[in-house]
């Protein structure tokens, strides 16, 4: 077969992917020069600890999986099964973090209770004050700046890959053929969209009640630490964020621990891992109501910076990069991802949400399973 795939962020590469893997033919669209979005604006994480039991978390695992298994296959991605400590400053904190522990699942999700002086054997990076850690060995990361690129230039050894870069797609014609911006049909037997945040054009058109929402983030860079940061780390905020934490502990934390106003204000965790350079990538916020903003603004970069070092027990390096970036969320937040035949032979695929990372490789499989490739 012949497919077509509109968009090479990591969702629209992933299905390339397993596309190429299969024995097919490829040509992919990118409106950009090469990926800009979400897909490079994020921290790398390969994140199955905080998912919510049953589909979500299934998805995690089998896709943390083909992640090890393609970063074999691709060095390149800087694939690295490092785990994470989410860090516990308050009783309440980790209380959350025992129920975790503790749940029948916990093995499966990789998680363990430490004390702090287990957490800083893990992390000797991790100095500062904090009564512990929960472990999870299941988590992992790569090189989100990279990975397309690394992915790309493998997809186009194989002979049966064609990218196509500064190409918006604008039609579908007879159900399989794109027309793209350069009045060029590209012809095939299946057509997959992966287009990110960008749902608008062809795809407000082929589905004007698309269950999915914008949101927006903001993150930052620091030039090298200098020495190791062993493990991706969270705070506890974060359990605030993911539905795997859900329970009576967090309740209690909601109900007497009340977020900083700013980390309220923001929609805010700390989410940290280090680049291959050593540079810290940090954040991040959540911003739901359009239109964006066109800046980013400091108040989130400056408390961000206050808890890494009080986490690290010492000042942060200068910061590098700041940036912000937008993803695709379904609607309905307990589904995994939107995926909806819009025409014979052609698909769209979207909406993960911070997800999108870690699961695109097993959304990109099922996908490839659905359409019969």
């Amino acid at each position: 077969m012949r497919v077509t795939v509109i968009g090479a962020g990591v969702l629209g590469t992933m299905h390339a992917w397993h596309a190429v893997q299969r024995g097919h033919e490829v040509v992919h669209l990118e409106r950009e020069a090469e990926a800009r979005g979400a897909s490079v604006r994020n921290f790398g994480l390969i994140w199955v600890s905080g998912r919510a039991s049953g589909p979500e978390l299934e998805t995690a695992l089998r896709a943390r999986e083909l992640w090890e298994r393609i970063g074999r296959d691709v060095p390149e991605l800087g694939f690295r099964p490092n785990g994470s400590l989410t860090v516990l400053r308050t009783e309440a904190e980790r209380a959350v973090a025992a129920e975790a522990a503790a749940r029948p699942d916990a093995d499966v999700r990789g998680f363990t209770l430490l004390d702090a002086a287990e957490a800083r054997a893990l992390n000797p990076a991790l100095r500062g004050d904090f009564l512990g850690a929960l472990w999870c060995a299941r988590d992992a990361a790569v090189e989100p700046r990279t990975a397309q690129r690394a992915l790309r230039a493998r997809l186009l050894a194989s002979g049966r890959y064609t990218f196509l870069g500064g190409r918006e797609a604008r039609e579908l014609v007879g159900g399989t053929a794109v027309r793209d911006d350069h009045g060029e049909v590209h012809h095939g037997d299946a057509v997959v969209l992966c287009t990110g945040a960008w749902l608008g054009g062809l795809v407000r058109e082929l589905v004007p009640d698309l269950p999915v929402r914008r949101v927006r983030l903001q993150m930052m860079q620091t030039d090298p630490l200098g020495e190791a940061l062993t493990t991706s780390v969270a705070d506890g905020d974060s359990f605030r964020y993911y539905p795997g934490f859900a329970g009576p502990g967090l309740d209690a934390l909601n109900a007497g621990q009340p977020q900083h106003p700013t980390a309220a204000d923001h929609r805010m965790q700390l989410l940290m891992v280090q680049r291959s350079d050593g540079g810290l990538t940090i954040g991040d916020t959540h911003e739901y109501d359009q239109p964006f903003g066109f800046d980013v603004v400091e108040d989130p970069y400056s408390y961000l910076a206050g808890v890494v070092e009080g986490l690290l027990g010492r000042p942060l390096p200068p910061i590098r990069r700041r940036w912000a970036g937008v993803y695709a969320q379904c609607t309905d937040t307990t589904r995994v991802v939107h995926r909806q035949q819009v025409q014979d032979g052609a698909w769209l695929v979207t909406g993960p949400g911070g997800r999108g990372m870690t699961c695109s490789p097993a959304i990109a499989e099922a996908t490839a399973d659905a359409i019969g490739l």
